[in-house]
């Protein structure tokens, strides 16, 4: 903007200015102005600035030619909106005048209006004043309408009732009981209307003897009933002066003590079930033979028997609602509970589990068919006992599990659960014997071929035998006698653990129980004495020789293994099947944590095993190993002996576990662990007593080449351990093959750092410490005894370590912060020029081990990136602080274009700690 143009900002700012008498509008209202007044104009915009405005009408000196133009332009319209808001002021100065004189109208107009309504309400009021006295003679007579059809009501009533008691004395009389059930009911009716009018003399005289009438009914049906069934009766007929009530007159009067007092027809029924059942009582007192438990089946035949007749001969005779035979079946089975619980109480001593089984099974079937023929509707009337209690089905219940019995369940069952502890008792002896029976199948050994299968046989029989027994006693009650079974079973688990399982374990002799074999020679064969003792003699001579198991043992091993594993697995499914079927209660105190630990224990003492012979297998390769000359080798040719022993060893023994554990992949995985957990460090240990030095003091280069030649080959063959020997090709896990390569690439960094001179020491000190960045003293004691230096000489080693390793470590804080910056562009470089990845199948592995660069001549760095590289070693792994090209252990140099950034963090570090 020129200056004349910002003299015109100058002048119009104070036009911009914000005022007191300024209008703001909310959004909302300024949304709906914008929708009334659509317009474009910039001036009409909310946040309009008059400066921005002029400056944008006038942007250069040459633009103020239009000035007078534009001026004009405005004033015009300035005029137009002053004669526009003048015409506005006019209008609405008219508009109120309008407005008063209509205010005025409407005012008449309401007052003319209640003019109007109070003359509708005064004629309305004067209507009703009419309506009401046309409509007062109406109401009159509709009240003594009512109350005469009350009063004829009444008096019919009062008829009914009257007649109805005289009517209803004459029937009693003649024992008509068809012809009494509808006057019976139309009275209690009757009777029941005039309770309001007890006050009244007649009318309580005639209420007294309708009750009259009804207890008259009662007692006489009563002792009908008890003519008519009285045992001495054969047949209906005359007894005495009495006439016996046929079956229909039984029926009718039946109807009639339905309409009579619920008390009546409970007296009734007591009393006939009590006759019904007084048979029964007798038959099978507790001093007749027949009631004792091997006949129970007899009880149950006698009712079905029973309840066959009395359906026949009175079924007619009862309503169906009565549910008669129902009754005297709960009855049954209160008092057959009761009987056999006084009987067993007595002779207890008698019951064996064959009888108490047979008695409850017996039960199970009775109750069950009756669930299926009763609906049980009688039940919760006569049941007092919770335990007895109708139980609702359980919509959760398992399809496969066996059927419940039902509504009459333990009716009668319940008296046998105080005896079920002869049950538990009988399951407990069967599982001694079977164990026994386990023991001795566990002498044999176990042929796979045949069984194709490495699980023993009798596990599988323990854990069906098991389930037989829960179904069994689930059958018999979910309770106590459950949870004193699940004990039981955990007893007989932990016996199977350690007498079959533990049993069949092979074990190794140790020396002293083989020199007492062989000295058993010479006492048992005492007639062939020569040979004998030459037996003895060989065996002492293999006493120093490492003992392993045969292919049989391992073979046993692994079925062990196997075995344990599906006991495991099978343990936690009879845990969760128990605390699914036992009551709520016991559920919280059943575990059997300690039985799976046993398990566990065994698993582990199996691979354990397996590692050591292995392990053992190994131990005469390593022995040769230590003691090779290695200072006396000329040449480097393929793989030692003791290489080609232990893969051999591997060979053999690794495809019998794997196949054998087929089945158990996560145990077999879990061997390859702990043996290459075990045996690099021994490796390592016994890589510490070769010595590489010649006797002038120099190492023996090609001896080292050959070690690390032997070494790279093992770690080879232990990455293919898994998949040794075995047709398909199938890739180690990946945590496996990153434990191989750390451990193993470990060992090949110490044989580098042998084959480093000594000379001179900081160089050496600084190569070790980026070979082996996690080194201890010991460690470095141990190389500098494999390079044969002096004790003098290691003194002033381990104190220039001491100092350098402290010194890196003081600095490493300082070296983190320098990383961050320097290294993003040449971590990608160095990265990929220090590491070359020699396993291909190790894959992501090596982001946890460390590979060596085989261009570089032996210098090695961790492979995890920049991030995961330990703050003592990134130093080493960047080069020397010389400056100048990094030697390796064979003299050659580091490319040029690692100088540059060795001299620029030489420069930071000085900077930093001077």
């Amino acid at each position: 903007m020129n200056t004349n143009t910002l003299e015109v900002d100058n002048d119009v700012h104070d036009m911009n200015r914000p005022t007191s008498n300024r209008i703001h509008f909310t959004k909302d209202v300024k949304n709906a102005i914008d929708k009334v007044l659509k317009t474009d104009d910039p001036m009409d915009s909310p946040d309009f600035n008059t400066v921005d405005y002029i400056n944008q009408l006038f942007p250069n000196e040459q633009s103020l030619v239009s000035i007078d133009e534009t001026i004009q332009r405005m004033q015009c319209e300035v005029s137009l909106i002053d004669d526009n808001i003048r015409a506005v002021v006019r209008g609405q100065t008219n508009t109120g005048q309008d407005g008063q004189m209509a205010l005025t109208e409407a005012q008449k107009v309401i007052t003319t209006l209640y003019a109007h309504i109070i003359d509708v309400k005064t004629r309305a009021e004067k209507t009703e004043e009419m309506v009401k006295e046309i409509t007062r003679d109406i109401k009159q007579l509709d009240c003594a309408k009512r109350n005469l059809t009350s009063a004829i009501t009444t008096l019919n009533h009062l008829h009914m009732l009257v007649g109805g008691i005289e009517s209803l004395n004459k029937l009693i009389e003649k024992r008509l009981y068809g012809e009494i059930i509808n006057p019976l009911q139309a009275i209690t009716e009757v009777n029941q209307h005039f309770r309001q009018y007890s006050d009244i003399e007649e009318i309580k005289n005639l209420s007294q003897n309708v009750d009259k009438i009804q207890i008259t009914l009662a007692k006489q049906i009563t002792e009908d009933f008890k003519d008519a069934f009285s045992p001495k009766s054969t047949g209906v007929g005359n007894v005495g002066n009495k006439q016996r009530l046929g079956l229909n007159q039984l029926a009718d009067a039946c109807k009639v003590i339905s309409v009579l007092d619920p008390k009546v027809k409970k007296e009734l029924l007591k009393w006939f079930i009590a006759q019904q059942l007084e048979e029964y009582i007798h038959l099978f007192h507790e001093n007749q033979d027949i009631a004792w438990l091997d006949k129970i089946d007899k009880r149950y035949a006698w009712l079905k028997r029973h309840l066959l007749d009395f359906e026949d001969k009175f079924g007619a005779v009862f309503p169906l609602d009565w549910e008669v035979s129902e009754r005297i079946t709960v009855e049954f089975c209160r008092l057959t509970r009761e009987q056999l619980t006084q009987i067993m109480a007595k002779r207890s001593n008698e019951i064996d589990v064959r009888l108490l089984l047979f008695a409850i099974n017996k039960t199970q079937a009775f109750e069950q068919l009756l669930s299926k023929r009763f609906s049980g509707v009688t039940l919760e009337i006569v049941t007092t006992s919770p335990t007895l209690k109708v139980q609702p089905e359980n919509p959760n219940a398992d399809p496969n599990a066996p059927a419940t019995i039902g509504l009459f369940q333990d009716q009668i069952g319940n008296c046998f659960k105080a005896h079920l502890d002869i049950y538990i008792k009988s399951i407990d002896r069967n599982l001694a014997e079977l164990m026994e029976k386990f023991v001795e199948m566990a002498k044999e050994p176990l042929k796979v071929a045949e069984s194709k299968t490495t699980v023993f046989p009798s596990s599988a029989d323990l854990f069906v035998f098991y389930k037989k027994c829960m179904v069994q006693c689930n059958q018999l009650s979910n309770e106590q006698p459950m949870y004193e079974l699940a004990l039981v079973f955990k007893k007989y688990l932990r016996e199977y653990a350690s007498r079959v399982l533990e049993f069949s374990t092979p074990k190794l002799l140790t020396t002293t129980a083989s020199i007492g074999k062989s000295m058993s020679l010479l006492t048992r064969d005492m007639q062939n004495l020569s040979t004998a003792a030459g037996q003895v003699f060989h065996n002492f001579l293999k006493e120093g020789d490492t003992q392993r198991f045969s292919r049989e043992d391992l073979i046993q091993i692994c079925c062990v293994l196997t075995t344990a594993e599906y006991c495991l697995e099978t343990v936690q499914q009879l845990e969760d099947k128990l605390k699914e079927k036992i009551a709520t209660a016991y559920a919280n105190k059943l575990d059997m944590s300690e039985e799976k630990d046993v398990f566990h224990r065994i698993i582990s003492n199996c691979i354990q095993l397996l590692v050591q012979d292995l392990e053992a297998g190994c131990d005469p390769s390593l022995q040769s190993m230590s003691k090779v000359q290695w200072q006396s080798i000329s040449n480097v040719g393929d793989q030692s002996a003791f290489v080609n022993s232990i893969c051999a060893n591997f060979k053999q023994t690794v495809p019998v576990i794997r196949d054998n554990l087929a089945t158990s992949r996560k145990y077999f995985t879990q061997f390859c662990h702990k043996f290459v957990n075990a045996f690099i460090p021994k490796y390592i240990n016994v890589l510490y007593k070769c010595k590489l030095t010649l006797s002038d003091g120099s190492n023996n280069v090609l001896g080292c080449e050959q070690l690390l030649l032997d070494t790279h080959s093992l770690k080879t063959a232990l990455l293919d351990l898994p998949s040794i020997g075995s047709s398909v090709n199938r890739k180690a896990p990946t945590s496996y093959t990153k434990v191989v390569v750390k451990d193993m690439t470990r060992a090949e960094m110490i044989i580098k750092v042998v084959m480093t001179q000594v000379q001179p020491p900081a160089h050496f000190t600084q190569q070790v410490l980026k070979l082996l960045p996690d080194i201890t003293i010991a460690e470095y004691q141990k190389i500098l005894d494999m390079k044969a230096v002096k004790r003098v000489d290691q003194l002033q080693l381990i104190d220039l370590f001491k100092h350098t390793a402290s010194h890196v470590a003081v600095i490493g804080d300082g070296i983190s912060e320098i990383t961050s910056s320097s290294t993003e562009d040449d971590s990608v470089q160095t990265h990929s020029e220090l590491n070359v990845n020699e396993n291909p199948e190790a894959g992501s592995s090596s982001t946890k081990g460390l590979n060596v660069s085989e261009e570089s001549g032996g210098t090695a760095a961790p492979t995890g990136g920049v991030t995961s590289t330990p703050k003592r070693a990134f130093i080493f792994s960047v080069g020397s602080f010389t400056g100048g090209a990094d030697k390796n252990a064979d003299g050659t140099s580091n490319s040029g274009s690692d100088r540059g950034r060795i001299r620029k963090l030489e420069s930071l570090l000085k900077k930093r700690l001077p």
